[in-house]
């Protein structure tokens, strides 16, 4: 029995390459005969394995059925598939990086150790160039905490605040966020009994599991809203609210995460929370939402950088 449900695996696995596959080919590969092959293609069918049969030339092929069958993948495309899943959790695939972290801890869990040194090796030796890359953060903390989110279990970690001070934070995670070039936990904060989000690169987990709990809703009813709203609302030296002359719904485009908050008024105009460095870069985050505007409040530099704003550009198009 060990030795047809080897030759099962193998035979599935040979399968899932994207040809039509004699029987003559699949005996001299398994060393059986195409009797044998017969027979093993009724017990994957029998399994649910959609096996389909070409016609006039006893080809194989397995075809795409209603559920994922269970993925086989030799020593070089494990390696493959687990660089590429690194490649994207670091932020390069936009929209992809959550689901590629969710992957890459689910392979990683059953890679065998010498292809996990092999990769561990090629991703040391990989430079990105081009985007400026975010701060360090390990692909096991990543995983980690990936994992504590799925089961829903309590996590304590070492965290360092912006200012280098260090406290021991206990949470229940609820979802890993990528953001520019960081990564954010938000999770409730058990020893506050609030919700808060964490930098990833700046907290080194304690322990790999803790007791379970029953998930909460996050404030504003997602976590990649509420992160938004805490990075854009922080302390900025320099704040403004502008009223936008569109709706909420046509600028939000516009508008990327952590730039500011939109609110909606009417179907014909929303206000814009932003916050900034500098009057000049205020000037610069509204006047990239390409609409027109009105200033509702913001500190009295606000309106000299729009003066300079005005007469620079008006001076590029009279000279």
């Amino acid at each position: 029995m060990a030795e047809t449900s080897a030759r099962l695996l193998a035979l599935l696995s040979l399968l899932q390459t994207p040809r039509d596959w004699s029987g003559t080919d699949l005996a001299e590969r398994l060393g059986v005969t195409t009797r044998t092959i017969r027979r093993d293609m009724d017990r994957l069918r029998a399994l649910g394995y959609p096996v389909h049969a070409t016609r006039g030339t006893a080809g194989y092929r397995l075809a795409s059925g209603a559920a994922m069958p269970p993925l086989l993948l030799d020593d070089e495309e494990a390696v493959a598939v687990v660089v590429g899943l690194r490649t994207a959790a670091d932020g390069s695939v936009r929209g992809s990086e959550e689901a590629s972290l969710r992957a890459l801890a689910k392979l990683e869990q059953v890679l065998p150790s010498r292809l996990r040194q092999r990769v561990n090796t090629l991703h040391g030796a990989t430079v990105r160039a081009g985007a400026q890359p975010g701060p360090t953060v390990s692909s096991e903390t990543l995983v980690a905490v990936a994992e504590a989110c799925r089961r829903r279990e309590r996590l304590r970690f070492d965290y360092t605040s912006p200012r280098g001070g260090a406290t021991v934070r206990t949470v229940e995670p609820h979802s890993l966020v990528s953001f520019g070039r960081r990564w954010y936990l938000v999770a409730f904060d058990t020893d506050r009994d609030d919700w808060r989000s964490f930098r990833v690169d700046r907290l080194t987990p304690r322990a790999l599991t803790g007791p379970r709990f029953a998930p909460r809703e996050p404030p504003r009813g997602d976590a990649a809203a509420y992160l938004t709203h805490q990075l854009s609302s922080g302390t900025w030296p320099y704040r403004a609210i502008v009223r936008l002359h569109a709706s909420s719904e046509a600028v939000a485009g516009n508008v990327w995460p952590g730039m500011g908050v939109l609110e909606a008024v009417d179907e014909h105009s929303c206000l814009f929370h932003v916050g900034a460095e500098t009057p000049s870069d205020l000037v610069w985050m509204i006047t990239s939402v390409q609409t027109d505007f009105t200033l509702v409040s913001g500190p009295p530099e606000l309106a000299d950088a729009f003066r300079a704003q005005a007469a620079r550009c008006a001076a590029a198009v009279d000279g």
